[in-house]
């Protein structure tokens, strides 16, 4: 059985769409799997079980990557090919069975749209990261025991959807102060070593004893290991989101110009606090992601904490 799984070059999307490779390697044990994928996902297949090959597509002029793709791809017959970018190259190549993606629905989530691929009603197959024994090691090293770790991203892939960084700092210290979810925990920050920038007032804000600064420094399969190694994470809209509630981890995802009804984190310990201006009203109608300053204003560190000690709750209740 040789599966190609076609899925998307964003990090959160890349994520969201693993529930359904996951699926098929459960229906196919000994499956032998080829994923294509954008560079900046790709470590995230890295240990698929019985991965044959990654192959990073990396965007050309004049959509010339999807010639590229067929070229490294078209010398056998493929047992199953699910192609998740809807390109017109997968209908060149040969294949005994093939999905494809179609349009979401209204108000439907990422996650529902990508199980009906496969035809999945009811409850989608959740998203999967694979970890091996390197990668825990190294989060063990990186988080070693002690106390409980509140997990932070504070970046995002447009400054539009990132908290000021000030009410970061209110939050995270209201969390692990003495009447806090986390009193006394440590705080790891996360985030692409392009993002550090833009998170150094939050990192210089922790104090160093209780900081554990790993922007930049750890491949995507490491953080999900360190994740693994928290008690709660919380931060924006963002592909680390999407890998902290991939993780298991209790995530609580900060919105404001991005729909949470398609993007929210999905698990069943995961909640969003959103801004009070709603997503309608927010998203300017020429957005420019490339100039916006940051549109989360109308998100309160209040609302923000009552949202985090509400999760913690419910995440204590479910593991009771």
């Amino acid at each position: 059985m040789r599966i190609l799984f076609i899925t998307s070059t964003r990090v959160g999307d890349a994520i969201l769409s693993t529930g359904l490779l996951d699926h098929l390697i459960g229906r196919h044990p000994g499956a032998r799997v080829t994923v294509a994928c954008g560079p900046a996902a790709a470590p995230l297949f890295e240990a698929v079980p019985g991965l044959e090959r990654i192959i990073v597509l990396r965007k050309m002029v004049c959509s010339l990557h999807w010639p590229g793709l067929w070229a490294a791809t078209s010398g056998r017959v493929w047992d199953a090919l699910v192609d998740l970018r809807g390109s017109p190259m997968s209908y060149l190549l040969a294949a005994r069975r093939r999905w494809r993606i179609g349009r979401a629905r209204p108000t439907e989530h990422r996650v529902q749209q990508l199980a009906r691929v496969l035809g999945l009603e009811g409850d989608p197959p959740p998203p999967r990261l694979w970890i091996n024994g390197e990668h825990e090691e190294e989060a063990r090293r990186l988080i070693p025991d002690g106390p409980p770790v509140l997990a932070v991203g504070p970046t995002a892939n447009w400054r539009a959807k990132t908290w000021p960084a000030e009410n970061f700092t209110r939050l995270l210290d209201r969390l692990t102060s003495p009447s806090g979810i986390l009193p006394g925990g440590r705080i790891a920050i996360f985030g692409r070593d392009d993002e550090r920038p833009s998170a150094l007032g939050l990192i210089d804000s922790i104090p160093g004893d209780r900081r554990i600064d790993l922007v930049g420094r750890i491949g995507l399969p490491a953080i999900s290991a360190c994740l693994r190694r928290s008690a709660f994470y919380v931060g924006n809209d963002s592909g680390l989101m999407h890998l902290a509630a991939a993780s298991g981890v209790p995530t609580l995802g900060l919105f404001g110009p991005s729909p949470a009804y398609r993007y929210a984190p999905w698990g069943p310990l995961c909640a969003v606090a959103g801004t009070s201006v709603p997503y309608q009203d927010i998203f300017p109608a020429r957005f420019d992601h490339r100039t916006s300053g940051s549109l989360m204003g109308s998100l309160g560190v209040d609302h923000a904490e009552g949202a985090a000690r509400d999760l913690w709750n419910r995440a204590q209740e479910a593991r009771a």
